[in-house]
Parts: structure tokens; C-alpha cells; sequence
């Protein structure tokens, strides 16, 4: 059976990026940043004890804002309340320029076993137009501080899609980062959320609409890259070295159960009940502090339909027999005629009695999915 893992949301940044719709707060104090690392060990601690985990993942937001000291009372609860697997796999997110080499050590010493940063691309412009406060420069002496601090697993994320961005920028983003050596890279194709900075700004017309055709060509140019440095992609966004594949993002994708802490951060029971916390980080605060719960939405999911269209976000598909066995009816069966339909069209296939999508599929995954949704 599947260990679990650990979500720990740390919503404070330096600035907030104008494409970001995720819950962040710009850092205030060193005082408000205590309180809620107060409350959320206690959350921690009111959850029921004794489950087993073996990946622990602190997103946000900045992590790397975190003094080691906060760093070590949050493990320190986990460590007290859960039984945590002696190969776990310890993650934090960092922004680039948000550590020093002092700092990295105390981490590593702590237990952190994997960092994932934000480099988003080498163009210093863009990076401006993004509302990003660091520069390219600074992506290359973050991993050199943490190759001296001894991480030996670094994860990079870059975005593809960028306003004005040209086929010969995501090329030399794409250049600079294979020459990092990275573990691990996850590329995305920009989206563009309501209610964000940039929505806003291309609904003004500051800044033009995404090419799709063009961000289709870059992820297309992605792929060749990747393939001839020794990363294999395992998942629609995710490329890794061997070995170094993400165990706590590939428990999302294989509904594994994941107990989530913090302000906006959402649980999954690894059965078909799903939970979301207070997203405003006062009120979080508060609730933990007042009513020992930041609990605000409770679901029970169509675990079938899921199992389908995120096993479908990974390269090796879904085992056609491990559906069967855990909803009692055959895949292809029930989903007979869309199947066939969606074969027809080249988005997905067959192979060693597993359904994957193809290269094609993987361009249009969100039309593959709406069909099991």
C-alpha cells in the first residue's frame, strides 16, 4: 500500500506575480510570519497520529522565507505526530536570491533532501514583466549555493507562453537550463488566470494574448531538447533524470492520500474525500486558534473519473487492470465509444494493457480529459 504525504503551505512572498493566483500574502513581518507557523503546528498537532508518510512538501508562496529555526519547529511536530519513512523525500520551493549558503546548510541539516525553484525564464525583461524580483543571474548562483550546500536533487520550474515571447527566447531559455544540470525540470505552458495582474493586463491591452501555436511549437521544442540530455518526461509537464522522478507531485496523479496544512492547502483521504482550508491566511490564523479547524469545503470526488484523467497526465498511463480491480468494471467498456472516438483523432493508445496519450494528446490533454470529467 501507497505511504502517504505532507503538504505544508507557506503563503508569503517578497512581491506578487502578475500571472500567480495562488493563495499568497507579500511579506509583512517577521511577527505575522510566527503566528502562523505557530498555528500551523497546531494543526499539525490536532491531526489524528500514527500515519505513515513518506514525502514532505512545502510549497507556497516562498518557503525558503522560513528561518531555519521555523523550518526545524515544523518538522519537529510532523516528526512528533506522524510516523515518517527513513527515505522520505523532503521538499522545499525557493525563490531564487531568498537564501544564502548559511542558511541552505541549516536546511539540509534539518533533513531538506530536495529543492524546487522558480527560475521561470532567463530573460531578465520578461522576468520584469512578470513582476518577478529576481534576475537570471541570480537562478545561477542560487544552484551553485545549493550544489555547495550539498543538494544533489534541484528541480526547476520554466514557462513557456510568455507575452512576446519568441521561439529563439524559449530556445535560449531552454539552453540555459539544460546547462545547469538540473535533476529534475518542470516546463509549463503559461495560463493565464482570472482575477490576476496579467488577465488584466491583456484584457487593457498592455500586454498581447498568448500565441496557442506558438506555445504548441515550444512545448514541441521542448520535447526534442529534453530527450537528448538524459531527462526522460514521465508526466505532461514533469522531465527528470532517472531516479529523480517527483514522489510527493506523482501521489497527486495516482490518488495517494496527501494531508495538506496550512492556508489554502487541500487534503485528499486517498479513497474519494477531498478538503480545502480557510485560503486567507488572518483567517486561517484565526481559526486554528479559536476553533482548532481551518477546514471550509469537504467533497466526496468521483475517484473513477479522476483515477483516469490524472493517471492520464503521466507518460505510462493507467493500468487497464488496476481500473478494473479498483471499480469493478473495465475501462474500456464503459468509455467504449469515446475511446474510440479519442483513437481516431491520435490522442491516445494502447500498450502493454496500459491507455496513454500520445505526443499529440499531450498538446491537447485538456480535451481528453473533459471526457472523463
Amino acid at each position: 500500500m501507497s505511504k502517504a504525504g505532507i503538504y505544508l503551505h507557506i503563503p508569503f512572498c517578497r512581491s506578487r506575480c502578475s500571472y500567480c493566483d495562488f493563495a499568497t500574502d507579500v511579506y509583512k513581518s517577521a511577527e505575522v510570519v510566527e503566528s502562523y507557523v505557530s498555528a500551523l503546528t497546531k494543526e499539525i498537532e490536532n491531526f489524528p497520529t500514527g500515519k505513515t508518510v513518506d514525502t514532505i512538501y512545502f510549497g507556497g508562496g516562498t518557503p525558503s522565507l522560513l528561518s531555519p529555526a521555523q523550518l526545524d519547529k515544523i518538522l519537529g511536530t510532523i516528526y512528533k505526530n506522524f510516523s515518517v519513512a527513513d527515505d522520505s523525500e523532503i521538499t522545499m520551493e525557493m525563490n531564487p536570491a531568498t537564501v544564502t549558503l548559511e542558511t541552505l546548510k541549516s536546511y539540509k541539516n534539518l533533513g531538506l533532501t530536495r529543492a524546487s525553484f522558480g527560475a521561470q525564464t532567463f530573460d531578465d525583461t520578461e522576468l520584469r514583466r512578470l513582476g518577478r524580483k529576481h534576475t537570471a543571474q541570480d537562478v545561477r548562483e542560487t544552484i551553485e549555493l545549493l550544489r555547495r550546500a550539498d543538494f544533489a536533487n534541484v528541480s526547476f520550474d520554466l514557462i513557456a507562453g510568455l507575452p512576446r515571447q519568441t521561439l529563439k527566447d524559449w530556445t535560449r531559455n531552454l539552453d540555459e537550463a539544460l546547462k545547469l544540470q538540473p535533476e529534475h525540470l518542470s516546463l509549463y505552458l503559461l495560463e493565464i488566470h482570472e482575477a490576476t495582474p496579467l488577465a488584466e493586463q491583456i484584457r487593457s491591452g498592455r500586454q498581447p494574448l498568448p500565441d496557442e501555436d506558438l506555445a504548441a511549437r515550444m512545448y514541441e521544442l521542448l520535447l526534442e531538447k529534453v530527450s537528448v540530455k538524459n531527462y526522460r518526461q514521465y508526466e505532461i509537464s514533469n522531465f527528470a533524470q532517472p531516479n529523480f522522478e517527483s514522489r510527493h507531485n506523482t501521489k497527486y496523479w495516482t490518488l495517494d492520500a496527501v494531508f495538506g496544512f496550512g492556508c489554502s492547502a487541500h487534503s485528499f483521504d486517498g479513497a474519494n474525500i477531498r478538503y480545502t482550508n480557510e485560503p486567507d491566511t488572518a483567517k486561517y490564523v484565526e481559526k486554528i486558534q479559536f476553533e482548532n479547524s481551518a477546514i471550509v469545503y469537504r467533497e466526496e470526488i468521483d475517484a473513477a473519473s479522476e483515477f483516469i484523467f490524472l493517471g492520464l497526465r503521466l507518460m505510462k498511463g493507467i493500468d487497464l487492470d488496476e481500473y478494473e480491480r479498483k471499480f469493478g468494471i473495465e475501462l474500456t467498456e464503459k468509455y467504449r465509444e469515446e475511446l474510440k472516438r479519442l483513437e481516431d483523432l491520435n490522442l491516445i493508445e494502447f500498450a502493454e494493457k496500459h491507455l496513454r496519450l500520445t505526443n499529440k494528446g499531450s498538446l491537447f490533454s485538456n480535451e481528453v480529459f473533459a471526457v472523463f470529467v
